[in-house]
């Protein structure tokens, strides 16, 4: 296969993952509300774990793939990465997929500070002026849910801000366990303990489900897992560099599962929060890009 026709399958693998993981917040947005948080916790994660484990079949990488010398460093990037979703289906319940979505996105934006300060790397002015437009779409969108207390739409914003921090402590974690552990490990002990701490509320109080509401959270399970697979299969295609604007379409879905499914749009001040965060990540990725094209 020619080095373009590579290129052009990685971009459709990025569209794919892109559609794939924002299917993924729409499914759990329509049973967040419904369903107890670890419940949801537990069968999005138990489910992802049976696609991984066929992908690393199919790679020939299981179960050796799943030795590790570094069992502390998956613990404490899936217990983060455990309470990271908890707080992204916490917003998912109180925010129209397109809110969440956005506030997802000052992940990438707030790695930079926190990369700064852990990995001693330079902030330049661009990365600061993205840094503050990040932070004026939180600003929106606190605005507009002040103006709709009665919905706890701030419950959502908050829950999406810890969401965009404790992913960003999480992406710098999984950065240096990149350097000895594959993908498919890290992405697999993070299924099972984050399906373990889920099982653990059970206690607490689950529901019955109905089979319309598990088949949610199943259709939630397989997306998020194979969501991760075709991510995975399109960076082995093409430069990260490359791929990572193509994560922005996630926005165009968002906001068409809103429209389609729930019958819901942000407010006027609302899609300017929304396109405000987005533009600040869009500024980072392209910041990165043209580092990483200088060699700087």
């Amino acid at each position: 296969m020619s080095p373009h026709k590579q290129f052009l399958e990685g971009i459709g693998l990025r569209l794919l993952a892109a559609f794939l993981m924002t299917a993924m917040s729409a499914a759990v947005h329509g049973v967040a509300k419904t369903v107890p948080l670890g419940q949801i916790m537990f069968w999005r994660s138990a489910v992802a774990i049976i696609p991984i484990c066929l992908y690393m079949v199919w790679l020939r990488e299981f179960p050796k793939g799943l030795k590790t010398k570094h069992p502390r460093l998956h613990v404490t990037r899936s217990v983060f990465g455990a309470f990271s979703m908890a707080m992204s289906f916490v917003s998912l319940a109180y925010l129209p997929v397109a809110n969440a979505q956005a506030l997802a996105y000052l992940a990438p934006v707030l790695v930079l500070p926190l990369a700064a300060i852990m990995l001693k790397e330079r902030l330049t002015i661009a990365v600061l002026v993205a840094i503050s437009l990040g932070f004026l779409g939180i600003v929106l969108l606190l605005w507009e849910a002040f103006e709709s207390p009665g919905d706890n739409a701030i419950i959502g914003v908050a829950a999406g801000l810890a969401y965009a921090i404790t992913m960003a402590f999480v992406r710098v974690h999984t950065k240096t366990m990149a350097l000895t552990e594959s993908s498919s490990c890290i992405a697999f002990y993070f299924a099972v303990v984050a399906a373990t701490i889920g099982l653990m509320t059970l206690p607490f109080g689950w529901v019955v489900l109905s089979w319309t509401v598990f088949g949610w959270l199943a259709l939630a399970g397989l997306i998020g897992g194979i969501g991760h697979i075709v991510a995975n299969e399109a960076v082995a295609r093409a430069p990260v560099s490359a791929l990572a604007p193509f994560d922005f379409t996630g926005l165009i879905w968002a906001l068409g599962f809103d429209l389609v499914l729930f019958s819901t749009v942000p407010g006027p001040i609302g899609y300017l929060g929304v396109f405000t965060i987005t533009s600040a990540a869009f500024i980072v990725t392209f910041v990165a890009t043209r580092s990483k094209e200088s060699g700087t």
